[in-house]
Order: C-alpha cells, then sequence, then structure tokens
C-alpha cells in the first residue's frame, strides 16, 4: 500500500465489514492523512459511505466507513441456446430486477442484443434509475468467445454470430465497459461466488439444450487459448458412435444426453410432441422411461467427467441447466460413472452435488465479471485522479472506464 491509490484501499472495504479509519491504518500501515487522501475520492464517488458510529473506547465515537453496494449498477445477460436472462445488480452481484424470456440464439445477434438493450432501458425505467448508473455490462454467450474482444469464434449453434463485436454494438446504447464470456465460464464464476467462495478447484457442468462446462483450477478460470475450454459437449463417447451431431461431427456427448436427444429417444417410445422443455417434467411425474432416459444420459456424461477428473483432479463438480432440475436422477448416473471409473485418491474427496444458486448463477457470473473489472484498482484510481485534477464533486465519470474494444 506504500504506492497504492483509492483502488487498492476499495477492496479491503468490499467484503462488506464497516471499519474506522484507525482499522484501515491498521490493515494497510499507511498513517491517518494517508488513509483519509485515499478514501476522500471514494466518498465522493459513493462507493464509501459513513454507517453507524463504532463503540467508543473514550472520546468521541469513531465513525466507520463501508462499501456501498447500491452506489451503481452492473448490467448482466445470460443467454442460453433457448433462453435469455437479464438482470441488473448491485455492486455486489445481488439482483434487483430480472427479467426471463423464451428466445432462440439462432435468431442472430442484432436481434438477440436489441431485445436485451431494450430490456435493460425498460428496467432502468421501472427502477427510476438513470442509464449513468450502469458501470458496466456483462453478457455470458452459448458458444466459444474470445474473452478480449468480446466476439463469439466459430460458435457451432449461434448462426450469425461468428466475429461479431458485440461490446461495440452494445457499446452504442451504453457507453460503458461490455465483458463478454462463454455462459457457462459466468456460471461457474456465479455458482462459486455464492455458494463455494473457498473452493478453488472445481468444475460447473451445465446440462440443458447443449451440454458445456466452465473450470476452476488453482482459483482461476480458465479460458483456454482460443475461449474453448471446457467445451465438453463435443468431446466423443462411446454410446454416441455414429450419431450425428448439430456441429457436424458424430458420437458428441451433446448428441446423445443434450435434452433434445433425451426428447428424440422418448418419442420413439410415446407422444410425438414431445420437446427438450418436456423431459424434467415428464421424469418429475414419475415417467418411468423419461427416468431411466435422464439415468442414462448421466452414465454418459460420467463417463465423460472420468476424463476430466483425471485431468483437472477437481475437489468439486457441480451440475446445473435445465435437466439438472430432474432431481437426483441425473446426479446418479454421473455419480455411478465417475465413482466407478476415476481412481479412488482422484475421488476419495470429490463431491458431486447440484447447484444451488439456479438459473441465476450465469447473471450473477456476469455482474461478477463487470463489477470486476470497472472496479479494478488501477481504474478506480484513474477516475480519482480524474476527479482530483478536475476538481469534481459529481460521480457521472464513475462509468468512464476504459472499455473493452
Amino acid at each position: 500500500m506504500d504506492n497504492g491509490g483509492p483502488g487498492e484501499l476499495l477492496p479491503i472495504l468490499r467484503d462488506g465489514r464497516p471499519r474506522t479509519r484507525a482499522e484501515l491504518a491498521g490493515i494497510t500501515g499507511l498513517g491517518r492523512a494517508a488513509i483519509s487522501s485515499r478514501l476522500e475520492p471514494l466518498l465522493k464517488l459513493g462507493l464509501v459511505i459513513p454507517v453507524s458510529d463504532a463503540p467508543s473506547t473514550g472520546g468521541r465515537p469513531s465513525a466507520r466507513l463501508a462499501f456501498n453496494p447500491g452506489a451503481r449498477l452492473a448490467a448482466a445477460a445470460d443467454v442460453g441456446a433457448t433462453h435469455a436472462i437479464v438482470a441488473l445488480t448491485d455492486l455486489s452481484g445481488r439482483v434487483l430486477m430480472e427479467t426471463t424470456e423464451r428466445l432462440e440464439i439462432s435468431s442472430g445477434p442484432k436481434a438477440v442484443l436489441d431485445w436485451l438493450l431494450t430490456t435493460l432501458k425498460g428496467q432502468l425505467k421501472a427502477m427510476e434509475r438513470p442509464t449513468a448508473d450502469v458501470i458496466a455490462v456483462g453478457i455470458g454467450l452459448p458458444g466459444p468467445v474470445e474473452h478480449s474482444t468480446g466476439k463469439p469464434t466459430s460458435p457451432p449453434i449461434m448462426p450469425g454470430w461468428d466475429g461479431f463485436d458485440v461490446p461495440a454494438y452494445v457499446q452504442q446504447t451504453f457507453d460503458v465497459p461490455v465483458l463478454v464470456d462463454n455462459d457457462v465460464n459466468l456460471m461457474a464464476l456465479g455458482e462459486r461466488a455464492k455458494r463455494w467462495p473457498d473452493e478453488d478447484n472445481m468444475i460447473f457442468l451445465k446440462v440443458a439444450t447443449g451440454i458445456g462446462s466452465g473450470v476452476v483450477s488453482g482459483g482461476m478460470l480458465q479460458r483456454g487459448a482460443a475461449g474453448v475450454a471446457g467445451d465438453v459437449g463435443h468431446i466423443a463417447v462411446s454410446r454416441g458412435a455414429g450419431i450425428l451431431c448439430r456441429c457436424g461431427k458424430s458420437g458428441c456427448l451433446e448428441a446423445i444426453a443434450g435434452t433434445p436427444a433425451i426428447a428424440k429417444q422418448l418419442r420413439g417410445n410415446g407422444p410425438e410432441a414431445i420437446t427438450g422443455n418436456d423431459v424434467v417434467p415428464l421424469v418429475r411425474s414419475g415417467d418411468l422411461a423419461a427416468i431411466q432416459a435422464v439415468r442414462q444420459a448421466g452414465r454418459d456424461i460420467g463417463e465423460m467427467l472420468n476424463m476430466c477428473v483425471s485431468f483437472i483432479n477437481p475437489a468439486l463438480i457441480v451440475v446445473g441447466g435445465s435437466l439438472s432440475h430432474s432431481g437426483e436422477h441425473l446426479i446418479a448416473g454421473i455419480r455411478e460413472t465417475v465413482y466407478a471409473r476415476s481412481t479412488p485418491l482422484a475421488t476419495q474427496h470429490l463431491n458431486i452435488t447440484q447447484s444451488e444458486t439456479g438459473r441465476e448463477a450465469g447473471v450473477i457470473g456476469a455482474s461478477i465479471l463487470a463489477v470486476e473489472y470497472a472496479l479494478a484498482p488501477h481504474r478506480v484510481n484513474d477516475l480519482a485522479k480524474t476527479l482530483h485534477s478536475a476538481g469534481r464533486d459529481d460521480t457521472d465519470d464513475l462509468q468512464k472506464v476504459e472499455h473493452v474494444a
């Protein structure tokens, strides 16, 4: 902290615990005057606010200061193959308003993003908050994304999206940083932040129309060289031999264990109207054929995860996505194969469980991605310098941090 500024002080307060200036001085090793000079711009920006006084130890009580997550908003979107969730959150990732819509990613980038932007503007109006309160936008997409540019890269189920400049399109409406990532990566971030903050080695597996995973190793999200780390739905499995996948190859896990594949299997033994959306209700109603199909899908997924367990050695596998709502049948099939085929050393402490964050995992992760970028120490320091040089007290410039091109 010797050469640090307000940006290095803010993370200490972002844990939500109010602290006095003396406590901050003790933590950082800085003098009271240095602490006050770093707090001043944070107070002006509204990122830090005074709270109820600390107990007195003699003399005047010491004022405590705390992070203010309501100072600004993050816009977050989780776009899947057939659905989209858009939310406004505070700076802690807490969802304040959320909208869910059936939406086909195959409709193309402009149609999907126009809906997203219109929805966000409607939410802001409903909350009576100005556009300037949004400091960043996080978006999850169901395909590989070049994270440094926010452009989808050869996504197999997203016609018209390859190379589309998502940040530039969104910034025509929201002139703030726009962060884009694979949707399952963001689910992994959201699940970890809300339920497993101390777990540094985990896999979040989404099982729905498609199958994908977000991998956290050594506490870091792993994206890979081209943004396709965790694209496990297109790993070949034994039962898929000869079955054509929508990616153009055959034998893929997704071609036999995704919800459309399960529905197709069930249609061969029952009503013609069954779709991927009908699978979970059928399982919950006790339909034996649906239960057996989902259990087998779990075994097929377990075959793939067996390789991941040996290669990555996670301590935790969290299963999310629409098919995870079928109860223990999917999880049981996964556990059956993973525990039977993996080595005892790799599985002795391995926990395989259902997502507890549920459908909000993606938007929470998108919010976290956006906020962590916008409130990075060096960006907060740059903003503080701008306020100081301009001699301004207003906070409109909180969103004027550098953009992701």
